[in-house]
């Protein structure tokens, strides 16, 4: 790792933060020993990266598909909002809705990208009339058929190789 993390990060550090991104529920006895550490020193370490924000939060991340969201739906959206208070206001209400499990705001010709998932296709469009509702002037819809791979592992802990 180069550029500041390098500087505020040391090789232990960046262990524990890859062991933590891959599995959050191990304990700080565990942990300790696969960095042979003692369990205070490593408590330390964990408390000062996530007091460092370098840890967001632990989460237990569920099977979509188990809990009957089998629609999962990437949808861009265009709105011709432009004053930053109503921005504001539908970034707002986007972040709120608990369908909506990312939202990006883009360059190019969409001004939205949202992870969405549902239930079924009634949901969803369900969903689409809230969207409607909160100034959005072009939305396009596009179905994932299968996942090919989902992550949330930073590379952190890989040798960087520029691409060829």
């Amino acid at each position: 790792m180069e550029s500041f993390v390098s500087k505020e990060l040391d090789d232990v550090d960046i262990q524990i933060l890859d062991a933590l991104q891959k599995e959050a529920q191990l304990s700080n006895v565990e942990l300790a020993r696969r960095l042979n550490l003692s369990p205070p020193a490593t408590h330390a370490r964990v408390k000062r990266l996530a007091g460092n924000g370098f840890i967001d939060r632990q989460v237990a991340i569920l099977n979509r598909e188990k809990l009957g969201f089998d629609l999962l739906c990437f949808i861009f959206v265009s709105t011709n909002i432009h004053q930053a208070e109503k921005l504001e206001v539908l970034e707002k209400e986007l972040k709120s809705m608990p369908e909506v499990l990312e939202c990006y705001c883009l360059t190019g010709d969409y001004d939205y990208l949202l992870k969405v998932a549902n239930k079924d296709r009634k949901e969803l469009e369900a969903f689409i009339r809230k969207l409607n509702r909160l100034g959005i002037t072009r939305i396009q819809t596009s179905l994932a058929l299968r996942e090919i791979k989902y992550s949330t592992v930073l590379p952190i802990n890989e040798p960087h190789h520029p691409y060829d």
